[in-house]
């Protein structure tokens, strides 16, 4: 049966393609204050910012394309059964061509009922004040905002737990309660971390059996894909 690798990949991992990260200095991001528009409190001020800041978001997702990096992972299917748990809430994941891609913040390209958040759509334009579910609530992104249940997280700690591989990418780790999910692999997996600026937290600190590769998802992945595939055909 084919080794299960599961990769948990942020922020860092899209950057490349050109989608802003939070703590990027330029761009979206930095024209807003964050709980202005990634907070329900935010929404219920001003549902017009909001849907023009995620109207801006979706925009710029429909013109950029995955990177080297996303594209990587998608030949490891071929020798491996792999799992993407991301923190991104754009869909270069799934573009690229991997199969099994767990959102934990939610899509960008998905909208949902402000009154039941089990009521989810696609969207691939803009969102209005006008636009209602069918059960006559107001349409918001499909986001998980700061303070609300991110409720995929037992599926991803499910993942986790199998994993006999963990590749960590372009995440500094920061954001609980997703950033606390390492913490639940086995001891003594390989445990691979890509990151152009690696910073290390207490999970990360405590994982044994880590390698660190200093570089960009779009050049650091491409060559760890490899490193596991040749070590995987030699072992076979």
């Amino acid at each position: 049966m084919n080794k299960k690798v599961v990769i948990f990949s942020g922020a860092g991992m899209s950057e490349e393609s050109g989608i802003n990260t939070f703590r990027d200095t330029k761009g979206l991001w930095n024209n807003y204050d964050l709980l202005d528009v990634a907070s329900l409190e935010g929404f219920q001020k001003n549902p017009q910012l909001v849907l023009e800041f995620y109207n801006q978001r979706r925009q710029q997702l429909l013109e950029v394309s995955p990177n080297q990096g996303h594209r990587a992972l998608v030949g490891l299917e071929q020798h491996f059964n792999v799992s993407i748990i991301t923190q991104n809430v754009d869909n270069l994941h799934e573009r690229a061509g991997s199969k099994n891609v767990l959102h934990l913040h939610g899509e960008l390209l998905k909208s949902q009922s402000s009154e039941n958040p089990e009521l989810v759509f696609d969207c691939q334009t803009d969102l209005t004040l006008q636009d209602k579910c069918p059960k006559g609530s107001q349409l918001r992104p499909n986001i998980v905002w700061f303070g609300e249940e991110v409720t995929l997280l037992d599926d991803a700690i499910a993942e986790i737990l199998e994993a006999d591989i963990l590749v960590i990418i372009g995440t500094s780790l920061q954001v609980h309660p997703a950033a606390g999910i390492v913490a639940f692999a086995k001891p003594d997996i390989p445990v691979y971390y890509v990151d152009a600026n690696p910073s290390f937290n207490q999970e990360l600190s405590e994982l044994s059996n880590l390698t660190v590769i200093n570089n960009t998802a779009a050049k650091g992945v491409p060559a760890l894909t490899q490193q596991l595939i040749s070590e995987f055909i030699t072992l076979t």
